[in-house]
């Protein structure tokens, strides 16, 4: 489902979408409460969820869809590098952000993605992220019962690459490690922490301290 306030970029979205196998667009939506009412509706696979609307916002109506259907993959578009909502629509929920200016193959690949129960943040955004909140992030001194205990070092080295905007790939590089080794230290951090996917790994390793400013 595609949900923007400018019909020109439903319908540049829709004939990118449906040039793709397996891909095709069921239903549309300008505005957060419409988008709301069309997801109860069609309960399609993957939003693609317009950050800025009139009336409400594209963060807020992930945070309802999400508490309504959590099972809901939102991928949200924003057209700024910083876009002061960003971490927000995260946390509501959203189990993408890329930016609207993205390749249309890498848009396809972000929704392949998402469809497939995984999550995708683009680098730009992630490490924009990262210089904004800088300085707003809590003290990690004396978390000593925090379920970071529970991770091994390596994973807790993982985890902090995500929470950098690493890849998989890059990941393994800068560790030395397959790329089949990071996924299952991957698996297990989300598993031990119980975060709902990559995104909210990012999200946990801002709160609690791991990555201070970006290339951190």
């Amino acid at each position: 489902m595609l949900v923007d306030d400018q019909d020109m970029m439903r319908t540049g979205m829709a004939m990118i979408i449906g040039t793709h196998a397996g891909l095709r667009v069921i239903g549309e939506a300008a505005d957060g409460l419409t988008a709301i009412e069309r997801d109860a509706e069609l309960q399609p696979d993957v939003i693609l969820m317009d950050v800025r609307m009139p009336g409400l916002d594209g963060i807020e109506a992930t945070r309802r869809i999400i508490d309504a259907r959590p099972e809901a993959r939102v991928l949200m578009l924003t057209t700024f590098d910083l876009d002061e909502y960003a971490f927000g629509g995260l946390n509501a929920g959203a189990s993408g952000f890329l930016l609207k200016d993205a390749p249309p193959a890498e848009l396809i690949a972000a929704i392949r993605t998402i469809a497939e129960g995984n999550a995708i943040v683009s680098p730009r955004v992630t490490r924009a992220m990262l210089d904004l909140y800088q300085g707003q992030l809590p003290d990690p001194a004396g978390r000593s019962s925090s379920p970071l205990g529970m991770l091994s070092e390596r994973e807790h080295e993982v985890l902090r690459a995500i929470g950098r905007g690493l890849s998989n790939t890059e990941i393994a590089q800068e560790l030395f490690l397959s790329e089949s080794t990071v996924k299952t230290h991957v698996g297990r951090v989300l598993a031990k922490l119980e975060l709902r996917d990559r995104v909210h790994a990012v999200i946990y390793a801002y709160r609690n301290g791991l990555v201070k400013n970006a290339g951190q």
